[in-house]
């Protein structure tokens, strides 16, 4: 388990736990500059030696290290024109590429979590079918010039930087439930872009606290709909419908399951809650139901505060830090 509780250089929040955790993840992310050139994660640090601050900061720990990357949002979220744009494709396998070296010279085992949302998005537009979907691949990725210029050559081309370069590290991309109501339809649609060539198979229960969106006062939480869930699963939504569409996921794909980006909220009867304090009961049940978790195709859960004033580890009262030191006393073993 870990989380993202870090700033660029210090990243202590996960090694304050009192506990020595599993994963230790950050965010590498490309942006847009105002004069419309592209700009990236690698750029943050000379030679994208951000990746080695992350790997070393973790290692010293004891902890393996997690990127997600977290670039094909640049132009804006669900806008994939990125894809046919030989400037974008550039710089993005420029710095697909940089990151496996860079864990490649790291030279331990490290994990790699590709595009949340990105995925679901491509798998709506593409209705299905990523073969339909352009991506200026081979005069911007050398190594994949053997591969077709669509969605399906991205993934595989990802899946074979990652072996070439980083032969340690595991991978895996990114399964959303919003991106069809049939698990099974977007376990095939990964699948035909390679992810059942991958390591994992990640997926999260909700970018935010539930209590965010119920105060409706956050411009990061303006979503509608109900996210906090029914523990007793007798109501929808709740936990063992989600977990029944993340069984069919995994067992579709045919890879083991990592939960990313869990919100720290508190439960509580009353709906929302103010900045740093919003309601969730997402870690209350994970560590109540870890079992059920596994039973899913769970391997593990990373857990960290998304955009927004949420729930930290810092607010929540002590209930992240006490059940992580009370999880490891007696660790769930896997199949």
């Amino acid at each position: 388990m870990g989380n993202d509780l870090a700033d660029d250089h210090n990243q202590d929040g996960a090694f304050k736990l009192g506990t020595t955790i599993d994963l230790h993840y950050a965010y590498l992310s490309a942006y847009l500059n105002k004069d419309k050139s592209w700009g990236s994660w690698k750029d943050w640090n000379p030679d994208g030696s951000f990746v080695n601050i992350v790997t070393d900061v973790a290692d010293a720990h004891g902890v393996v290290p997690m990127i997600s990357l977290y670039s094909m949002a640049a132009a804006g979220d669900g806008v994939l024109a990125g894809l046919s744009s030989d400037v974008f494709e550039k710089g993005y396998w420029g710095d697909v590429k940089l990151l496996f070296q860079r864990l490649g010279i790291f030279g331990k085992p490290a994990v790699v979590h590709f595009e949340p949302d990105f995925w679901a998005y491509a798998e709506q537009q593409s209705h299905e079918d990523p073969s339909t979907i352009k991506v200026a691949l081979r005069a911007s990725a050398p190594d994949c010039a053997d591969l077709s210029e669509d969605l399906v050559g991205m993934g595989y081309c990802i899946i074979k930087l990652a072996r070439m370069y980083a032969p340690k590290a595991l991978i895996g991309f990114h399964a959303s439930q919003w991106a069809n109501g049939d698990a099974n339809a977007t376990a095939a649609f990964l699948k035909k872009v390679g992810a059942d060539r991958t390591d994992l198979i990640f997926a999260d229960l909700l970018d935010r606290d539930a209590g965010c969106f119920e105060a409706a006062v956050d411009p990061n939480c303006m979503r509608g709909g109900t996210f906090y869930w029914d523990e007793t699963n007798t109501t929808s939504p709740n936990f063992h419908e989600y977990l029944a569409w993340c069984k069919a996921i995994s067992a579709g794909v045919g890879r083991p399951m990592i939960w990313w980006q869990i919100p720290f909220g508190v439960p509580s009867a009353t709906p929302g809650g103010t900045a740093g304090h919003y309601r969730d009961n997402r870690v209350h049940y994970i560590f109540s139901h870890i079992q059920e978790f596994v039973a899913a195709g769970g391997l593990g859960v990373a857990f960290g505060t998304g955009t927004g004033n949420q729930t930290t580890p810092d607010t929540d009262g002590g209930q992240f830090k006490g059940a992580v030191q009370m999880y490891y006393q007696a660790p769930v073993p896997l199949p």
